[in-house]
């Protein structure tokens, strides 16, 4: 399985790169990850982040958006395995920066998913993302890491 995380915007803290460079070390014991980062642009802002985002869209899109279904971290397990037994070989996670998302990203999305209502950092978020995928992988594996 190959795992695309895109992100609008670097990390520029030092503890959210150690925590994600961990995450991703536990994630390449079931998966290969791959982190993108896209510039978060200043002017005309999702117009210019879609010209960058919309070409690394493979597999299945799975857009991190407000609005999108809430699953539990079990149904965020069951969803890559379900995905895995179907033949999907690579999933491509999306984060917006601090604006959102362009409509086109959004409507590429073959699932939409939300943490909550709660507003994170993107740098964070990213951090939870990685948490998230890892424990899915977990939860599919039976380790203990996910109760």
């Amino acid at each position: 399985m190959k795992i695309n995380v895109v992100c609008v915007g670097n990390l520029k803290e030092s503890y959210l790169k150690d925590a994600c460079k961990e995450y991703a070390k536990r994630i390449s014991a079931h998966a290969t990850l791959k982190i993108t980062e896209v510039k978060e642009e200043a002017y005309d802002t999702l117009a210019r982040e879609e010209k960058s985002i919309l070409p690394l869209l493979k597999g299945h899109v799975i857009v991190m958006a407000i609005g999108g279904k809430q699953l539990s971290s079990p149904e965020i397990a069951e969803k890559i395995k379900s995905l895995q037994v179907s033949g999907t070989s690579e999933i491509t996670f999306v984060i917006g920066g601090s604006t959102g998302l362009s409509p086109a990203v959004i409507n590429r999305a073959d699932t939409l998913l939300s943490f909550g209502k709660i507003t994170l950092p993107h740098q964070l978020f990213r951090v939870v993302l990685l948490e998230q995928i890892y424990r899915a992988f977990s939860i599919n594996a039976g380790s203990s890491y996910h109760k």
